[in-house]
């Protein structure tokens, strides 16, 4: 059998042949293009879409001339895939103007990922990486974001496209011969043009390399770096265009380049400059900076850039480049150290002018003289000749030279032969590895038919490549199979040949193409078994079409006999030969697929086999290959695998018996003859009669096949079979084999590869043999390896080796077996390694030691192939024994590493991936476990297939860890503890913001009704949670939309004539209006950020709806109709608030860009305004900073008063306090004040300007920018101007200034930093109380000083204009300073006298700022609120509900009660601020109070006095404190009522008072219930410039506060709900929260139980969030540590994933939660009784389960049953392997271990992991079997053991269970204590110490050691 392995092994079968054409080719055909009619012109028509497609292709290919066929080219990759291990291929196709990236897989058919079509000709396609960081060190490189490009390249530009979708174009300098990828960027070679070579002797030489790391950096000269003859290496462009490069490489960095007028091949390292490097090439000569010594580097500079303009390169102005080729150039030319030294120096002068790489600096390259001449005269003349002024322009300074970034080191240069040809450059150049992981470069020279392999390998410190010895191997060509680590060469006679590197593998053998030597040797066909069609594939037909078409191509005449055809197909050797098919040339390897192109032009792809497919094999031959020296571990493989695929290969299941019996061969067995090897069945399905056949080119046969065959399974059956019996053939005998022949000995052949290693091998393999012992679904394969390690075993003659594989399994190691012997004097030659220990290594045996305490011996493994092994002792190491160093020690000392005798390094690099940093919080042992196996990547998965008694300590960390995680965990090990609510919150806390869970999808096709409001994508499965009990979500909706018709119901009196009625209905529709315009800014905020727009579609508004429906007849009413005026430009501001509405719709987190905003400008011009309204929604959004400067400008340039507003206001809100300069330019050209004195005036609307003004507050918000300060301190007051260019609105302008500054100094107080010159809170007492104006020291001096001719105001300032302003300019300056100098200017005046001189409104304002500055003194109750009124107000003012007025002549009563009135309402809205969106109830019941009081004295009697308008006012701003207080919470009571004054129209209920019912209705249900309000300053500044208390008098009145200021609430608002999404089913659901507030100066640290979904409270006021309950896992958010991930859950639509515990319904399925699991159980424990047949059964399953879903230990289950089925096994003798008793025994040593029970007493309110009960009983039934097992006769089988002599096989397998249970140690143990002459127990006690034997195992085996063989009493 040995020689039909010989014969076998000379071929290797390729599977899949596949003819293969380029998906792109088929692509370009279809693809719309001029390419079509090329293609169109290559093909005769007839042909072009023939259908039979392979032979239409070959044939029209066939008539493609040779120059067409130049046009397209094309390469193969592997495709990388983050998703997992996909093998797929990219193709990228490149033909005329077309590149093709394409991709495809064995599975999946090819199809076009992208296709680019370029203007000009495509020149090369390729991909590259490009790193993004702006770090652009080396050590960037390895952690850096990379950007995956593709890159076309055209004649003058490059154009590069990443996968993200950005484009870049870069144009392109020079002329590009080639480009390469690397690993840094781009490399470019410049072509060559004729007229630069030579260079003339005036001119230097331009660099021919260039580098371009990003395509938007510069492109970049490469520097060379060489070592010269004297050892000083210097640095230089390179300039040489002898030097080519022909190979570059990105990991390792290197790039090889041939030299052609040397014709040698070089290696060089690619890497970054470093700076001094940098320096070398730049720096000016020192000779002294003579303007022409700076001359070339800027000139080349500039030539560079200049050529970018676009150039040509042929102009290039280098007249005065001046030559400095100094004398010594020869010596220090880098190309030297290559050449001989005999090369004179004369040859290497002459070659000086295109100097081998001397590039010299562009600048001074004078210090490269080592010979240290002075300048030569010639360049003196030069540089003062007048030609080097022609380009003075050159000189000019801002050229900066260009700083290199890539340089190129040299590493080594082939030797130099007699024999070198011109133009042996190499054609084809890669980098393959041996099977052993040695690195060859390998290059074909085609002209000599060579491939010359390198070897090379890293330095030790892994600084620098270390390069070898050359082998040449003929070849015509060659390609690296990667996935195999070979390569394949094609010889010149045209045989296809494996080689690893430079080791021969064997021909590769592809059916349905011949080797080429074969001819027709046999005319015959021979006779087709049935069994051919199964081993052979039929490519043939395949590539040659139709069967017909063979019969007119083939020229043997047999073939016409149709008959024979079909034989003929399958007889390998009649092939192309006749056609004259060969194989021409091999390409496009992609892992282990290789394209072959064959001589008639048509291609086929091949894939080579697998080294090996069965895990168990590959990694016996890893463990093999690690251990034997390099050279003898390459010889097992390619022997391995020239037998493994070799043509007709095994099949799967027979592969590890090949593996095996080629071992054995190998090792010197003879396995003919070896009992169980010879049975072995190879080929599976296949005959063995067909794959010799197959392999073997001669026809003669020999002996030994006839023996083969008769010896063959497959004879056997035949023979059996009964056709057979009944023609009475007689059965053959094999010759030699008689069974007697067995029985003799058969010994090892020392001659063997491997007969030295055999202990050595023997130990990996049962190191491996451990390590699947680990992995509960390798069962099989351990079987299977047990009967080799056995066999080895025997021989080896290694006794514990043998009794450890016995105990494993007992019923698979025989007493007696086929033992081969050894020689006596042939164990010299085999050494047994220093690693090899007599005592077999056991990974159970360590566990076991560890939990019982005891010292145990490191325990060896193999790196990278043991991983389990070390995984598990390093765990036990750290939880068990609590050695924390164990897992961050880079040598464990619990492990020993196993290294063949030569040290490698690829160990050590091995160890660094497990070295464990803290990076994240962990507190006890178990954390740090966890946190330690997620980091060396250990999974559920893993966890699954370790074995339960192994698994458990993990699994107790584990539950450890799962009750309290600490949220900062990372994703793998949240995963890892079984809470998948946190890892899915980790990996989305890592997704770019995008849409979230919660996001509503509603079709968009519903009804047309429901389409038009403007507020159906709120999302209504959380609303549904929040608000379940009743449908005031539907209520708000119906109040707040604004786009269907109003009623008007009139009722018609008799005496109305119909003229006069309808006129009545118009009138009537006009107040209803007044409502409905103001309805949007309220529907803004209920909709805020709800909605993610498609990129696609235009954003819909909905219309505003200003018609009417009179009942009964539902007639439309119309105000158009002209019957009464209605006032101009009406609608104006409504349309622009429902465009702000529309626009705040859109959620922060969108994704829109400056082309969408664009998009959605309307055609008409109505509806320009609300476009207007859109954009400043998308500034307070943050999307307005998407917008190009280009469009910005553009808007403002139409003069549309409304977008300028818009745009303004909304470009300062996204650039909140960034004081951004181009938006600070903006803004100032539409404030005068901001301007130079000289400027033109431009005319800018008023409006305009009060919106820029405010702009500036919002860009210089908090930063107190002094001149910004200065000038708005101005503007408060400023005067109305000579020509009353300031006159109209003068008040909102003023109020904008005083908004403004108040911003500016947000919060400042009296720490203005340098402004005290500017007296600013004097300035601003005085605009608020009036006086002598102060003279301005400001810039418009001129125009303040003459007044105005129509306006009397004197040099008094004008309070009634400037008082607001100043006085919220105070309040905002001051805010939270409790200064209470300042609170005092603003106390309401407490006499009859001053009251007279402050008008009541602004006593509102007064109030309100002086609660905002002593901020810590608002109390929540309305006795605080009354304080605020002075006590003569309180006295003296009515109570409106009296009837009588009180007469007095010297108090004015409308004016106290106006006062009280005001006062009041300002102390309730600083109480809205004051508890802004914090639902505090206290707040809340005083503000319900007075906005009661306040509806009460509307309808009073005497409420004429304070005047109706006044109490309105008061009324709304009290409606609008509490909406605030209960901001996003939706409070029924403020929403009745919000209601009740909506249905308020006419009288009194202006537009304004509208509008501010509405926004409370808003700030109400803000945001859907998602958002509330902070009470930060920058949302008190922007609260104040929304909620000003003085409310529009009708739809186009902006005089005291700009309308479109309303909207700034934005700013204010926060997203603060909390949403639990339940992991498992994605969904919304409740979930018990526990909020602990920190303790402040009110209140201690307190709790408060909130059921989720619900608004938090603000967040710098809690110290921690936990979800907490009995339903879901608990779940800690711990803020003390920082704010950051909470803020990050609440941006994200405020998603905290939770998961339910075991046996669990949530809250909405089980609101009591009387549904639970357990609640079940207990009720009904009997039902389901009758499924089983025993009771028993069912109650230990139903207690089990009980006990896990109450511990919440579900994975304990399987654990469980195993344990049960064990027992029940072994007490029915039924035990073939002993691993599960071991599992028991692991899982009660770890209970009973010592670190086990310290936890449980730390700890002892967790409940046990295994129920107590259980495992007692577990260890009594096994105690139970094996002591009845001893009583009936096992104490005789015992005895037999440890004497040493055989037992009956019967017994064998409890005996196993018995040594296992117990730790019976082997006996070759007992002789060193000494067996007999033990009298007493005690004496046996002291002996068995040593080896550890537990006593309750001594008391079973006392009677039998004692010698008196009565049984002990129990």
């Amino acid at each position: 059998m040995s020689n039909f392995y010989e014969e076998r092994a000379t071929m290797i079968a390729a599977g899949d042949l596949q003819e293969f054409v380029p998906f792109g080719r088929d692509h370009c055909k279809h693809h719309p293009n001029a390419l079509n009619l090329q293609l169109r012109q290559l093909q005769p028509a007839s042909e072009l879409w023939s259908s039979d497609g392979a032979a239409g292709l070959v044939g029209s290919l066939q008539e493609v001339t040779i120059h067409e066929k130049q046009k397209e080219s094309w390469q193969l990759r592997k495709g990388g895939s983050e998703i997992g291990e996909v093998d797929y291929d990219e193709e990228l196709y490149v033909a005329g103007n077309m590149v093709i990236w394409s991709k495809g897989s064995k599975s999946q058919a090819l199809a076009v990922y992208k296709a680019f079509t370029v203007d000009s000709p495509v020149q090369q396609a390729l991909w590259c990486d490009f790193i993004i960081s702006q770090d652009k060190s080396e050590k960037a490189y390895s952690t850096a974001e990379v950007e995956k490009c593709m890159c076309v390249l055209q004649s003058s530009c490059i154009n590069v496209h990443s996968t993200e979708g950005k484009d870049y174009i870069a144009s392109l300098p020079f002329q590009v011969a080639n480009v390469w990828p690397t690993k840094y960027g781009l490399l470019f070679e410049r072509s060559s043009s004729s007229h630069e070579l030579p260079p003339g002797p005036p001119r230097e030489p331009l660099p021919t390399m260039f580098s371009m790391l990003h395509p938007l950096d510069e492109i970049t000269p490469l520097v060379c770096k060489s070592g010269s003859l004297f050892g000083s290496s210097r640095v230089q462009y390179v300039v040489d265009h002898a030097i080519k490069i022909v190979f570059l490489n990105t990991d390792p960095s290197i790039v090889m380049t041939y030299d052609t007028a040397q014709n040698l091949h070089s290696v060089w390292v690619l890497r970054r400059v470093k700076a001094e490097e940098e320096n070398a090439v730049l720096k000016f000569s020192e000779q002294g900076g003579t303007p022409q010594n700076a001359a070339p580097s800027s000139s080349l500079t500039a030539h560079l850039r200049s050529l970018s303009k676009g150039d040509s390169p042929m102009a290039s102005p280098f007249q005065n480049y001046s030559s400095i080729h100094s004398q010594s150039r020869s010596a220090s030319s880098p190309s030297l150290h290559s050449r001989s030294p005999s090369v004179s120096n004369m040859a290497a002068l002459s070659r000086a002018h295109s100097p081998a790489l001397g590039v010299h600096s562009f600048t001074g390259v004078q210090r490269f003289s080592l010979s240290g001449h002075n300048q030569s005269p010639r360049r003196h003349s030069i540089s003062h000749s007048p030609e080097s002024n022609s380009n003075s322009s050159l000189l000019a300074p801002e050229t900066e030279p260009i700083v290199p970034e890539l340089c190129i080191d040299h590493l080594w240069t082939e030797a130099i032969t007699n024999t070198r040809e011109k133009n042996s450059q190499a054609s084809k150049v890669f980098i393959t590895s041996d099977l052993c992981g040695q690195k060859f470069l390998c290059f074909l020279v085609e002209s000599q038919l060579q491939l010359r392999c390198v070897k090379f390998q890293e330095s030790n410190d892994k600084t620098q490549l270390i390069f070898g010895a050359v082998t040449n191997i003929q070849a015509k060509d060659a390609a690296p199979v990667e996935k195999i680590d070979t390569m394949l060469v094609l010889e010149s006679s045209g045989n296809l040949v494996l080689y690893t590197g430079v080791v021969r593998v064997g021909k590769v053998f592809i059916p349905g193409l011949p080797a080429p030597s074969l001819t027709m040797s046999n005319p015959m066909p021979r006779p087709s078994t049935p069994l051919d069609n199964i081993s052979s594939p039929m490519p043939l037909n395949k590539l040659l079409g139709s069967l017909d078409e063979v019969v007119l191509l083939s020229p043997v005449p047999e073939l016409r006999d149709s008959s024979k055809l079909h034989d003929s197909l399958y007889n390998e050797d009649c092939t192309f030969q006749q056609l004259g098919t060969y194989i021409h040339s091999i390409r496009d390897p992609v892992r282990n697929r290789v394209t072959l192109e064959l001589s008639n032009g048509s291609m086929v792809r091949i894939s080579l086999p697998e080294i090996a497919t069965s895990e168990l094999v590959q990694t016996c031959l890893q463990a093999i290959k690690f251990i034997l020296p390099k050279e003898i571990a390459v010889q097992v493989l390619v022997k391995w695998y020239s037998v493994h695929s070799a043509p007709g290969g095994p099949s799967y299941h027979s592969e590890w018996n090949l593996f095996v019996t080629c071992l054995m061969n190998l090792m010197g067995y003879n396995t003919d003859r070896l009992a169980w090897t010879r049975n072995f069945d190879f080929e599976g399905s296949l005959s063995p009669v067909i794959a010799p056949k197959k392999a073997r080119p001669s026809e003669t046969g020999s002996d030994d096949d006839w023996e083969y065959l008769l010896n063959s399974d497959y004879h056997q059956k035949v023979e059996s079979h009964l056709l057979n019996r009944s023609l009475c053939l007689s059965p053959l005998a094999a010759s030699q084999m008689k069974d007697e022949d067995l029985s003799q000995n058969l010994s090892l052949d020392s001659s063997a590869l491997l007969f030295p290693h055999i202990p050595a091998v023997f130990f990996v393999l049962h190191l491996v043999y451990e390590e699947l012992k680990l992995n509960t679904l390798m069962g099989e394969g351990i079987c299977s390896l047990v009967d080799l390690l056995i066999q080895l075993a025997r021989d080896l003659k290694l006794e514990p080796y043998l009794d450890h594989y016995y105990r494993d399994y007992p019923t698979l190691v025989r007493t007696t077996g086929q033992v081969c012997t050894i020689d006596q004097g042939q164990p010299g030659f085999m050494h047994h390694p220093p690693f090899f220990t007599s005592e077999p290594p056991s990974i159970y045996q360590w566990v076991s030691s560890c939990l019982k305490g005891e010292g145990t011996p490191p325990y060896p493994y193999l790196p990278g192939i043991c991983e389990r092994s070390r995984l598990v002792v390093l765990s036990i190491a750290l939880y068990i024994l609590g050695d924390e160093s164990s897992v961050s020690d880079e040598s464990s000392h619990y492990l020993s590493r196993i290294t063949p005798a030569p040290p490698k390094s690829q160990a050590e690099q091995e160890e660094n991936r497990f070295s464990f940093s803290h990076s994240t919080s962990v507190s006890s042992l178990a954390e740090k476990f966890v946190v330690w196996m997620a980091s060396v990547g250990f999974t559920l998965r893993d966890l699954e297939t370790l074995p339960f008694g192994i698994a458990l300590p993990i699994r107790d960390a584990i539950y450890h860890c799962r009750e309290q995680p600490a949220a900062d965990w990372p994703e793998a090990v949240c995963l890892l503890i079984g809470r998948q609510d946190l890892s899915k919150q980790a990996c989305e806390g890592n997704l770019p913001k995008g849409k979230s869970v919660l996001s509503s999808d509603v079709p968009s096709g519903t009804e047309a009704e429901e389409e038009d409001d403007g507020m159906n994508d709120m999302n209504q499965e959380v609303m549904s949670l929040i608000w379940n009990e009743d449908l005031r979500v539907q209520d708000v909706r119906r109040l707040l939309q604004s786009a269907h018709p109003v009623r008007v119901n009139v009722v018609q009196y008799p005496e109305l004539s119909d003229h006069e009625f309808i006129e009545e209905k118009e009138n009537r529709l006009l107040q209803l209006c007044q409502r409905t315009m103001a309805l949007p800014v309220g529907r803004g905020m209920f909709t805020l950020f709800s909605y993610h727009p498609v990129p696609t579609e235009p954003l819909p508004i909905p219309k505003l709806n200003l018609t009417g429906r009179a009942p009964p007849r539902n007639t439309t009413v119309d105000l158009n109709s002209g019957n009464i005026d209605v006032p101009p430009n009406m609608t104006s501001w409504a349309s622009f608030h429902n465009g702000v509405a529309a626009g705040l719709k859109i959620a922060p987190a969108s994704q829109i860009d400056s082309a969408w905003i664009v998009y959605n400008k309307p055609k008409h011009a109505e509806l320009a305004n609300e476009y207007a309204g859109f954009l400043m929604a998308l500034g307070l959004n943050g999307h307005l900073t998407k917008l190009a400067t280009l469009n910005i400008h553009d808007y403002l340039t139409k003069g549309h008063e409304m977008t300028s507003i818009g745009l303004l206001l909304g470009v300062s809100a996204a650039k909140l306090g960034t004081m951004d300069m181009s938006i600070t330019r903006l803004l100032s050209i539409h404030i005068p004040a901001l301007l130079p004195p000289t400027s033109t005036e431009l005319d800018v609307p008023h409006n305009v300007q009060v919106a820029a003004v405010v702009g500036i507050g919002l860009v210089y918000q908090g930063t107190a920018h002094r001149h910004t300060a200065e000038v708005l301190l101005a503007e408060i007051g400023r005067p109305p101007g000579p020509e009353m260019e300031y006159c109209t609105d003068r008040e909102s302008y003023s109020l904008a200034a005083g908004l403004a500054l108040g911003m500016v100094c947000l919060g400042h107080g009296s720490n203005l930093i340098g402004m005290s010159d500017l007296n600013v809170p004097e300035q601003l007492y005085q605009y608020m109380v009036g006086g002598h104006r102060r003279f301005q020291a400001g810039m418009h001096r001129e125009k303040h000083k003459s007044p105005s001719y129509q306006i009397k105001e004197g040099d008094t300032i004008n309070v009634d204009v400037t008082c607001p302003g100043a006085t919220l300019a105070l309040a905002m300056i001051y805010l939270k300073t409790n200064n209470r100098s300042i609170a005092d200017w603003l106390r309401a005046p407490d006499t009859m006298y001053l009251l007279d001189f402050v008008k009541p409104e602004f006593l509102l304002l007064r109030t309100l700022a002086r609660c905002l500055i002593l901020w810590d003194d608002i109390l929540p109750d309305s006795k605080w609120v009354d304080n605020n009124v002075p006590q003569i107000i309180r006295e003296n003012s009515i109570s409106l509900s009296e009837i009588e007025l009180p007469c007095s002549e010297d108090l004015n009563l409308e004016t106290l009660s106006q006062a009280h009135v005001y006062i009041i309402a300002g102390a309730c809205l600083s109480l809205g601020f004051r508890f802004a969106g914090s639902e505090n109830l206290s707040a809340f019941n005083c503000l319900h109070k007075f906005a009661k009081d306040f509806m009460t004295y509307l309808s009073a009697p005497n409420a004429s006095v304070t005047g109706p308008y006044n109490l309105e006012t008061c009324l709304s701003v009290v409606l609008l404190s509490l909406a605030m207080v209960m901001a996003g919470s939706g409070n029924l009571k403020v929403l009745q009522l919000c209601r009740f004054l909506h249905m308020k129209t006419g009288g009194e209920m202006n537009y304004g008072f509208h509008l501010a019912h509405h926004m409370a209705l808003g700030i109400l249900f803000l945001g859907g219930g998602r958002y509330s309000l902070s009470t930060s300053n920058s949302s008190i500044a922007a609260l104040l410039c929304a909620l000003y208390p003085h409310f529009p008098a009708h739809s186009t009145d902006n005089r005291y506060h700009l309308q479109a200021l309303r909207h700034l609430y934005v700013l204010a608002a926060e997203p603060r709900l909390l949403v639990p999404v339940d992991v498992d089913t994605d969904t919304p659901c409740y979930a018990l929260v526990e909020v602990t507030y920190k303790g402040t100066r009110w209140y201690e640290q307190t709790k408060e139980e909130l059921m989720a979904p619900t608004l938090l409270p603000e967040l710098h006021l809690l110290k921690q969030i936990k979800v907490k309950g009995p339903r879901y896992w608990e779940l800690l958010i711990d803020l003390s540590k920082g704010t950051q991930h909470l803020k990050s859950i609440l941006s994200k639509d405020g998603v905290l994933y939770v998961k339910l515990r075991a046996g669990q319904l949530s809250y909405k399925e089980d609101p009591m939660g009387w549904q639970s699991l357990l609640a079940q159980t207990v009720a009904n424990r009997n039902s389901e009784a009758r499924a089983f047949k025993k009771q028993e059964i069912l109650d230990l399953f139903s207690s089990v389960l009980y006990e896990c879903v109450t511990q919440e230990t579900p994975e304990m289950l399987p654990a469980y049953i195993a344990m049960d089925q064990a027992v029940r096994r072994l007490g029915r003798r039924e035990m073939s392997e002993t691993s599960e008793l071991w599992q028991i025994k692991l899982v009660l040593e770890f209970f009973s271990s010592r670190s086990h029970q310290e936890r449980m007493q730390n700890c002892p309110k967790r409940g046990l992991f295994m129920n107590s009960e259980f495992l007692p009983v577990v260890k009594c039934s096994i105690d139970n079997t094996l002591d009845q097992w001893l009583q009936a006769g096992g104490d005789v089988c015992v005895h037999a053991y440890l004497s040493g002599q055989p037992c009956e096989e019967a017994q064998l397998g409890m005996l196993a269970c018995f040594l296992v249970y117990h730790s019976v140690p082997a006996p070759q143990h007992l002789p060193s204590v000494g067996l007999e002459g033990s009298t007493s127990f005690a004496e046996l006690l002291f002996r068995f110490k040593q080896l550890k034997m537990p006593v309750r195992a001594l008391l079973r085996l006392a009677p039998l050691l004692l010698g008196n063989p009565q049984p002990m009493v129990m």
